[in-house]
Order: C-alpha cells, then sequence, then structure tokens
C-alpha cells in the first residue's frame, strides 16, 4: 500500500508542476499558475512520510518503464496539457481511494476536492491553448460579409465563394437586421467557414457569437470594453478590436484582444465617418504589438501588397471581393498580390 501511495503522490506531483510551468512559461497567466502552485504545496504537504521514501522501489517498479505508442511522442501543447492533468486527477482519485482505508491514516476529502478542481484547470488550460493556436490563423484575406452589400446574393455563398478564391477568415456585419434573422445567418456561415477551413467571426454582437459558436467575435471602440467581452466570451473564442490610435492598441492587447484591426488605412465608402490613419499607424502599431495585426479601410487590389509591407498579418476587404464580378476570382487575385509581398 505504502508503494502505490508514493507513486501516486510522485505522479501528481510531477503532473502539477507541468501544467504549473506551461501557465507560467506559455500562457503567462499569472493567476493558473499560482492556483497550480497552490495546489501542488497543498497536496504535497504532510504527504512526505519517512514510510513512503523507505517504501519506493524504483528498480523493482514493473511498470516503470512501460510506455505506449501515444506517450512516445506528443502533437502539441495542448495534448501535452491533457496527458499530465490526467495522469494528476488519476492519482488524485487513487489517493482518495486509498486515503479511505483505515491504515492509511490520511483524509481523502483534500484529493477529492483537488480532483474536481483540476477538472477545470484542465479545461481552461486548453481552451486557451487552442485560442493561441487560432490566432495564427488570423493572417492573408479577411473577408466581411455585409448584409448591405450583397446585391441580393446568399451570404452562404458569397463566403463559400470568397473562402474558394483563398479568404482565410470569414466576418458576417450585419447592423439592421433583427437579432433572430442575424443569429440564423452566422449559425449557416459558421457551417461554411468550417466546411472550408475558414474562420468565422461576428461582428458586434457578442450574444450571437456564442449563440452561433463562433470562432470569434470583433468589436469597435464604441462597443464592450475589451476587458469586459473578453471575461464573457467563452476561453476559447477569439477576440478581436478596431484600432485608430497605438494607445488603443496596447490597451486592447493589454485587456485581453487575440488581434487588433487598424484603419481605416484608406478612404472607405463602407463606413461613414472612417478615420482614414493611413500606412504609417500601420507600422507605428506594428512596433509595439505583439499580436496578429489586420488592416482595414479602402484595401483593393492596387494597395493591398503596400499594407502587407507596412506590417500587416491580414487584409480586411468588402468591397474588393463582394464587388466583384466573379467573387472566387477577385479574392484569388487578391490573395495573389498579397503573397507576392
Amino acid at each position: 500500500m505504502l508503494r502505490l501511495i508514493d507513486a501516486n503522490i510522485n505522479r501528481l506531483s510531477e503532473g502539477l508542476r507541468l501544467l504549473e510551468d506551461v501557465a507560467r512559461f506559455i500562457l503567462e497567466d499569472a493567476s493558473l499558475t499560482s492556483d497550480l502552485k497552490s495546489l501542488r504545496h497543498e497536496l504535497s504537504a504532510g504527504q512526505q512520510h519517512l514510510e513512503l521514501l523507505w517504501a519506493r522501489d524504483s528498480a523493482g517498479d514493473i511498470g516503470a518503464f512501460a510506455e505506449t505508442p501515444q506517450e512516445a511522442r506528443r502533437a502539441d501543447i495542448a495534448s501535452i496539457v491533457t496527458a499530465n492533468a490526467r495522469r494528476a486527477q488519476e492519482s488524485l482519485r487513487a489517493l482518495e481511494e486509498m486515503a479511505k482505508l483505515p491504515e492509511a491514516m490520511l483524509d481523502p476529502n483534500p484529493f477529492k476536492r483537488a480532483r474536481f478542481a483540476l477538472y477545470d484547470i484542465e479545461r481552461t488550460m486548453v481552451a486557451r491553448l487552442v485560442r493561441r493556436g487560432q490566432r495564427g490563423r488570423i493572417a492573408g484575406l479577411y473577408v466581411i460579409v455585409d448584409h448591405e452589400a450583397l446585391g441580393g446574393r446568399g451570404e452562404a455563398e458569397v463566403a463559400r465563394q470568397a473562402i474558394r478564391g483563398g479568404a482565410s477568415v470569414i466576418q458576417l456585419r450585419d447592423k439592421r437586421r433583427e437579432k433572430g434573422e442575424v443569429l440564423a445567418s452566422a449559425r449557416v456561415l459558421r457551417d461554411v467557414c468550417a466546411q472550408g477551413g475558414a474562420l468565422f467571426i461576428v461582428n458586434d454582437h457578442l450574444d450571437v457569437t456564442i449563440a452561433a459558436r463562433a470562432d470569434g467575435l470583433h468589436i469597435g471602440q464604441g462597443d464592450l470594453p475589451v476587458a469586459q467581452a473578453r471575461r464573457l466570451l467563452p476561453v476559447e473564442t477569439l477576440l478581436g478590436c478596431s484600432t485608430t490610435t497605438v494607445d488603443q492598441a496596447l490597451v486592447a492587447e493589454a485587456h485581453g484582444a487575440d488581434y487588433i484591426a487598424v484603419g481605416s488605412i484608406y478612404p472607405t465608402p463602407s463606413k461613414d465617418g472612417a478615420i482614414v490613419v493611413g500606412l504609417e499607424r500601420l507600422r507605428q502599431v506594428r512596433e509595439v504589438v505583439s499580436l496578429p495585426i489586420v488592416a482595414i479601410g479602402g484595401i483593393n487590389e492596387d494597395n493591398v501588397a503596400a499594407v502587407m509591407e507596412a506590417g500587416a498579418d491580414a487584409a480586411v476587404v468588402i468591397g474588393a471581393v463582394l464587388g466583384a464580378p466573379d467573387i472566387a476570382e477577385g479574392a484569388q487575385r487578391l490573395v495573389k498580390k498579397m503573397e507576392a509581398t
């Protein structure tokens, strides 16, 4: 029994330490790091009895070097987090059960509480890592499907053609229709984007974003503050924010945005009263922000190369694609210009 308890305490400590290091060095999350450190110290306190140490027999442990093919390699950081969280959870369950024996002289309740706490920590960490990976997909051609610019065409077909032409991100923007209609469109576009391998973003509507299970929400300076939107969104959901100044970009980054939109880069008919900031502002933001940057406003086939050269990761367009006679071909021409930079 002592050997079993000792082995599970060791596995638990190792698993928690790895999770703590991921939270600290990869996610850079002070709260998660503190929670995991406290959990590790709380569970190890009082468990390091000499009887356990004397019972240890690593050389004679028949399972010490057994390893499955799945354990030999991991696909990514998220899979490492999942594997070690499960390892710690299983150890906690084993310790909880063994602690119920009279001769163990251990309280099973701390192990049970820690196990349930770790279920939540695992979900949060994996979701954060998934979102971190999604950020890397904010690149290339970002097409806004604006309901008012469709000219009678269906949103799904427009999005499908844009993706066929190379769009990597599709955003639904609709400032006119009832919320129920917007949600119905969002659900259709979510499926279209999933099938085409593109990210799906909803403009403005946090509730629609959540209800449609969109990949992300995009907000402006007049919408919910970034920090508030980040708290309300699911952990795995991307959050983008429109900015016109360096200070706004820095605040958005500090408060939990996953990408920054800078614009209007050029004059645009798509937004009344848009402030034109030019390529220089894009360069300034690029110098101080580490997040993906998308440029927006008046971007077309003639100037998209200059936008990418100024530091944008993605170029946001409406008319340059939706106004083209052939949407897929219009998107493809833009992508080729971008890839040539």
